[in-house]
């Protein structure tokens, strides 16, 4: 039986419906806002192996292009691997919905959604979010739901809920909140240099509009009928009290300062504790070896969150300091610009290449078609932290580093008109202990101005971490990945000093609130202002010029109609202006023409050829020109590629000319003054009146005969 519900969300109605498709699978709902409509999945099986010790949480999203009435570009007419939107949706949709099953719950579970339609105004990634929630709502699993999703804009100084895809084009934030009805649980977001007040109140009204959400998935249940199902019955673990000797030990070992002796430490317990309860060649009786992991693990965490709430942390630092900074520019010879950020044992080396315009990245999908300009790629090799493992394709994980990095940045790159380059940054995590894609956003900034980019504002970014225990809650500025593991929270906000232009929440608790957002955005903006004063003492502002080895970009202006004139038969012109001048051209449909090359002097002879090609021909003005042809009335003269005059014989010399061979011959050289230009574009040209100009100007005397 069909079963809808719907509300007013943002202005227009959101619609939650289930019943008719996917009848086998646990929960199925389609979401509509508009005409875009996203289909949900949720389905759940037994563990994959008898001592699994994790939640195999499973979360997929696909855009198919026919969903807009489209054509998947290439040979192939069949979508294949995910895209980076699709991967980048599935993280913003795995999220917030990971927190909120039960400890030790091990079943599998995947959540699997599809765009069936999408209008082009409403985009579907938040959709995926809400139907994800209603998807499990209604499957049997412990999921502690519901949860709603809203994005939120700032157009024209007013917050907009659910902004259309061309309200975002102008919009300045970008930011999407998922929580319950009294918390928040997921933040992402990024905007032009957003106040810290703003985003907060930006957050509180997603958080309001959340609730309604929440709401009708209840109503949703309710009319199906469904219960809530209840967590699984937790049997005793045996080892949790016969651990509890190795406390204090364990507590001493998370004490040390050094990440690798710290490591050493609690592994030498753990093998100590295990040879005790698992003696080699006698059967345990005590437990299972997931049951004393799983002990163990809890005991850590207990060490740890107390230290930290007694107020020492793992390295000695206090809640609120960051772990020591370096920077360094130009540190890589012959690319463009680099730079290696360094905070703690986490560090990112970062590498610029600038391009042309045939460098852009082209992005297709059913959501919209796009050149991209700024890049920046993440890479998370194994050797920093530590580890063999074998190089891969990049992962969902350096996706989304990648992109929360890029799109932190992306606010403070110039204009195509004020920097026309394409520029691409790699940041490659050299070392790493907490928070790299924050430091991916310093190395960039660091990088870019080593490069010569004119970014409007230096960008800096931080983690905060949380630990919670009721109501007492401590900040960590700057978590390290032991704080980030047995944490509650990792909050990463990157901005400039005027304010936020990334921001990212990940909980492994049920929802923080306005408190903590409020002294989280608060100690993150004075670590912020930190970072920037350190930064900038390795480099001040941007350098004055490119590097020597990065191409040389000039941008000039012609008459649309005239690009036809420049590429000529066949591109015939075109191609000859490259190779005589060793420089590449790009022609935009509006008559801008980017010009690349290597030197200065190939750089200069080629928008004089383009500037002599597409120039007005003007009455009045001095063009020198070759004679192209001879005729008994006069010379016909190339004044311009593919642009002749005629000077006739009574305007070659200043007295009688019998012959027009007495004056020129084909193939000379001579300045020619544009006397007149008639209703057919024809150019009428005078050397008699160059001549006559000169002869004045040397005192009025009478130029020699001709």
């Amino acid at each position: 039986m069909k079963v809808t519900v719907e509300r007013e969300i943002g202005g227009r109605i959101l619609k939650l419906e289930t019943g008719e498709l996917a009848k086998q699978a646990h929960g199925a709902v389609i979401v509509q806002y508009g005409e875009t409509w996203v289909f949900v999945a949720s389905v759940s099986g037994p563990p994959r192996f008898a001592d699994q010790d994790f939640f195999p949480l499973t979360v997929d999203y696909r855009e198919r292009f026919a969903a807009a009435g489209k054509f998947p570009g290439g040979f192939l007419k069949r979508e294949s691997r995910p895209s980076t939107r699709e991967i980048l949706t599935a993280r913003l949709t795995d999220r917030p919905i990971r927190p909120l099953f039960p400890e030790g719950y091990y079943d599998e579970v995947q959540v699997m959604g599809n765009v069936l339609s999408f209008d082009g105004e409403n985009d579907p990634d938040v959709l995926s979010i809400n139907g994800a929630s209603a998807a499990l709502m209604l499957a049997p699993v412990p999921f502690n739901g519901p949860i709603g999703a809203v994005r939120i804009g700032l157009v024209d100084g007013q917050f907009v809920v659910m902004p259309t895809m061309e309200q975002l084009k102008t919009s300045k934030l970008d930011l999407v909140v998922a929580g319950s009805k009294d918390s928040v649980l997921m933040i992402e977001g990024f905007g032009d240099q957003i106040p810290e007040d703003q985003m907060l109140d930006a957050i509180l009204l997603a958080q309001r509009e959340i609730a309604k959400i929440c709401e009708l998935q209840e109503e949703l249940c309710a009319k199906v009928g469904k219960a809530r199902t209840a967590a699984p019955v937790q049997v005793e673990n045996p080892f949790t009290a016969l651990l509890q000797s190795s406390y204090a030990a364990l507590k001493t070992a998370k004490a040390n300062t050094k990440k690798a002796e710290r490591h050493a430490g609690t592994d030498a317990i753990k093998k100590e504790l295990k040879a005790k309860y698992f003696p080699e060649g006698a059967e345990a009786t005590t437990g299972t070896p997931r049951q004393f992991s799983e002990a163990f693990g809890a005991l850590e965490s207990k060490a740890v969150r107390d230290l930290i709430q007694e107020g020492t942390r793992l390295d000695g630092r206090k809640t609120d300091e960051l772990r020591t900074v370096t920077c360094s520019v130009s540190v890589v010879p012959r690319i463009h610009g680099s730079a290696v950020f360094t905070r703690g044992e986490t560090q990112s080396l970062a590498q610029i290449t600038l391009g042309t315009g045939r460098d852009t990245q082209k992005v297709d999908g059913p959501v919209e078609e796009y050149e991209k300009r700024f890049m920046l790629d993440y890479n998370f090799p194994s050797y920093s932290v530590g580890e063999c493992r074998p190089i891969r394709a990049p992962g969902r994980r350096e996706i989304g580093h990648g992109m929360l990095a890029e799109r932190s940045v992306h606010w403070v790159i110039p204009s195509a008109e004020k920097f026309p380059y394409t520029i691409r940054t790699i940041s490659d995590i050299m070392e790493s202990n907490g928070s790299s894609s924050m430091a991916s956003v310093c190395s960039a900034t660091l990088a870019l101005m080593d490069a010569g980019v004119p970014i409007t504002q230096p960008v800096a970014g931080i983690s905060i971490g949380l630990v919670k225990d009721g109501d007492k809650y401590t900040l960590l500025t700057d978590i390290m990945g032991d704080e980030d593991h047995f944490g509650d929270m990792d909050f990463k906000v990157a901005g400039t000093g005027k304010g936020i232009t990334g921001i990212q929440l990940d909980l492994k608790i049920a929802g923080i609130t306005e408190p903590i957002i409020r002294d989280t955005l608060a100690q993150a903006k004075e670590a912020r202002r930190v970072l920037l004063k350190t930064m900038l003492t390795a480099i001040g502002r941007p350098r004055a010029d490119i590097s020597a080895n990065a191409p040389r970009l000039h941008q000039i202006k012609i008459d649309p109609e005239k690009i036809g004139l420049l590429i000529g038969p066949g591109g015939k012109t075109i191609r000859a202006i490259q190779e005589e001048s060793q420089t590449t051209l790009d022609v935009g449909e509006d008559g801008t023409v980017t010009i690349a090359g290597m030197n200065a002097a190939g750089l200069e002879a080629a928008i004089a050829r383009i500037e002599a090609l597409t120039a007005e021909i003007k009455v009045g003005r001095v063009y020198t020109g070759k004679v192209a042809s001879i005729k008994d009335f006069g010379a016909f003269v190339e004044i311009a590629p593919g642009k002749d005059g005629l000077c006739h014989i009574s305007e070659l010399a200043e007295g009688y000319v019998k012959s027009v061979h007495d004056v020129v011959k084909i193939g000379d050289i001579i300045e020619v003054k544009v006397i007149a230009v008639d209703d057919q574009n024809r150019v009428k040209l005078s050397r008699k009146a160059i001549l006559m100009e000169k002869a004045q100007a040397a005192g009025g005397g009478a130029s020699p005969a001709e």
